[in-house]
């Protein structure tokens, strides 16, 4: 093993310039491979985050305009819900709807604690509202079904209207009650949604202070038993086709229903992060091509240079198997070298762009498992054994006699 070292440092040493130029072109591939991964990883990480917030199995609705007549009716109408549709609904798709619910929008209001104040509208949510937006409260709670049931007005504040509100402890504003459209409202949880500056209250609630009380603003069905995207293409068709019937507009107007099916993006999303990384590592990969091509070169002046060394290893009985294998082990070793320094460097970077990137929304975490470093490190390896494979089989083929005649 000792021996194998001597003659990898060696070959490492004969022309330095040659090697030093061979290995950065290594070095460089790696580099690139590392970035290139982190960032799909940063991608990936966001997109996974994004599909765990909330429930992807859903398809959300907002009244359109008639684009065309239909049946006697003009277009130009516009759709507006109401609380029957999401009990037809419920009922006509029960094979692939599992819940339907709705928003109700309530006018601008002025929500007072007694000394402070602020201008905003309240927004009416079922309970699953927070589960599918992913907003979690970081003081007291959401709201649940009991307040439903209770038509309870009770509301969830975002944290700058409860620092607004409650100036001196915005997060012990949870208990406390502020008055809002000549009505009492506790507050019953407070939410960090850095943009989102909505105030919810249940749904039933938002009715009952409602002029029109059939009125509901977008739809949200959540399916049950769809697996692919055929499934999903196949609910959303069902839906539009009852809403249709209800409003009486044609099926084939998308302009009349505007309908966002988060089931079927996020198949597509996830098959788009599936070829993100498949280009990335062959993109990477062919980066690299062009420092192993320099490797298996400089292997293969290497057994030119030694084809005496070679051939008298031969004569005294050394067997194909050992040349082979010291000619592969040292352009491993060499690429393997080079590779690390790329892998320490594009790790660098990573931890450095991880850092500065921390506020870009599409790219969370963008830095190097230790998945990917196992994965880099075994191409490494592969690339090394590929780029001495040719030069070693050159090896085999000197035969001791000319090459001890060789100078």
């Amino acid at each position: 093993m000792r021996d194998l070292f001597n003659e990898i440092a060696q070959a490492l040493s004969h022309n330095k310039l040659r090697t030093a130029l061979t290995g950065l072109s290594v070095s460089w591939g790696i580099f690139m491979l590392i970035v290139l991964l982190s960032m799909a990883r940063g991608v990936t990480n966001s997109f996974e985050e994004n599909m765990a917030s909330g429930s992807q199995a859903r398809i959300q609705i907002w009244g359109g305009m008639t684009s065309k007549p239909y049946k006697g009716n003009r277009e130009g109408r516009s759709i507006d819900f109401k609380e029957r549709d999401m009990k037809v609904l419920r009922e006509e798709h029960q094979d692939f709807v599992a819940d339907v619910n709705s928003v109700i929008y309530g006018p601008q209001v002025t929500l007072s604690s007694g000394r402070e104040s602020v201008s905003a509208s309240l927004t009416g949510v079922f309970p699953i509202y927070f589960s599918n937006s992913g907003l979690t409260p970081v003081a007291g709670r959401i709201v649940n079904d009991r307040d439903m049931a209770a038509r309870a007005k009770v509301l969830v504040l975002p944290k700058e209207y409860a620092t607004q509100l409650f100036p001196s402890d915005p997060l012990g504003a949870v208990g406390k009650r502020v008055t809002c459209a000549g009505l009492s409202f506790q507050v019953a949880g407070i939410y960090d949604g850095r943009w989102n500056r909505n105030i919810y209250i249940p749904f039933a609630t938002a009715q009952m202070m409602a002029t029109e009380k059939d009125d509901v603003g977008a739809l949200t069905v959540n399916l049950k038993n769809v697996h692919t995207e055929g499934d999903g293409r196949n609910a959303e068709d069902g839906i539009r086709r009852t809403l249709a019937q209800i409003h009486g507009f044609d099926p084939e107007d998308e302009s009349a229903v505007w309908i966002a099916n988060r089931f079927t993006d996020s198949l597509q999303g996830a098959a788009a992060m599936s070829i993100l990384n498949t280009a990335v590592w062959v993109l990477g990969i062919l980066t690299l091509l062009t420092g192993i091509v320099g490797i298996s070169n400089i292997m293969f002046v290497s057994v030119r240079e030694r084809t005496h060394e070679i051939g008298i290893r031969r004569a005294i009985g050394a067997r194909p198997r050992a040349i082979l294998t010291q000619v592969i082990t040292e352009s491993v070793a060499i690429t393997v070298l080079f590779g690390y320094i790329g892998i320490v460097l594009g790790t660098a970077v990573t931890q450095l762009l991880s850092m500065v990137l921390a506020d870009v929304p599409f790219l969370k975490n963008p830095t190097v498992s230790l998945t990917i470093a196992v994965e880099v490190t075994a191409v490494l390896i592969v690339a090394g054994a590929l780029a001495g494979l040719f030069p070693a089989m050159r090896a085999l083929k000197v035969k001791p006699v000319e090459a001890l005649r060789d100078e």
